[in-house]
């Protein structure tokens, strides 16, 4: 799939080792996870498949619902050869991650700000999605001058001022293939319409893998501690871990870090 010549495709696979997956969050593409990819590959097989309804990713189907998203990882999983595997999400990634936890095919989950984690009746929530959609509307209209707009230093901190407190690290051409992405994931309106209906259900108890929750207190979508109210409740076993002035998406904003996070669990 292109848009505006940039190619999107539908999974990486790369590696070897022991099974992991990588899941990314809502707007984005698998290479959200590219800055850590190097150092996971040399002791994983990684799959990170694109979402369906993403660039790149498998058409979402009609009518949605909460199994869409988990039903299409599993499915690549199954295609890949992986039973079970070691699972990473960020964001709406990481609910799915937790999703697969509780269907038995995650030996071990680690996600990054997982979505679905708000209290009941949290104002928030709907806020969050107001906001995403007119991020989605915004992109659409920058896509055709996103050279223009990731030249400067001050484009490039608007372009990831969302999602990563560090961002001077993350290479131009990934921050093109990001803005480009959000601005060609069509289905991003019905996903989050859906989303505000959306129970975020999940069976806790089913989940007997070892799960660490990782997230940054400067996350601007998903504000800590506020949108993991209800994870601290139902995830009591996990692992949790703060990461101090880091936003929404760890995986670019400290990768070092980051992937020594998922290498490093369970120890």
């Amino acid at each position: 799939m292109r848009s505006d010549g940039e190619v999107f495709t539908p999974f990486h696979r790369g590696g070897s080792g022991s099974p992991l997956v990588l899941i990314h969050g809502f707007t984005d593409t698998w290479r959200s996870w590219e800055l850590v990819l190097p150092t996971l590959e040399r002791s994983h097989d990684v799959l990170a498949p694109t979402l369906p309804g993403h660039a790149g990713g498998p058409p979402l189907p009609d009518p949605i619902d909460e199994s869409v998203m988990a039903d299409a990882v599993e499915r690549a999983m199954d295609e890949a050869g992986f039973e079970t595997a070691a699972i990473a999400g960020n964001s709406l990634g990481g609910y799915v991650a937790l999703q697969l936890a509780a269907r038995g095919r995650a030996s071990s989950a680690v996600v990054l700000a997982p979505a679905g984690g708000w209290a009941e009746n949290d104002g928030s929530y709907s806020q969050m999605l107001d906001l995403q959609s007119g991020l989605l509307e915004l992109t659409k209209a920058a896509a055709p001058h996103a050279d223009a707009l990731l030249s400067t230093m001050d484009g490039r901190r608007r372009a990831t001022e969302l999602i990563a407190t560090n961002f001077e690290h993350i290479p131009v051409e990934l921050l093109a293939h990001q803005l480009l992405g959000v601005a060609s994931c069509h289905d991003g309106q019905r996903m989050i319409d859906y989303g505000r209906t959306q129970a975020w259900s999940l069976d806790a108890d089913a989940i007997t893998c070892p799960v660490r929750i990782i997230w940054g207190t400067d996350d601007r979508l998903l504000p800590w501690p506020s949108a993991a109210e209800r994870y601290r409740s139902t995830l009591p076993q996990a692992d949790w871990v703060e990461l101090e002035g880091i936003g929404h998406c760890p995986q670019l904003d400290v990768p070092v870090e980051t992937a020594q996070l998922i290498l490093g669990f369970p120890s």
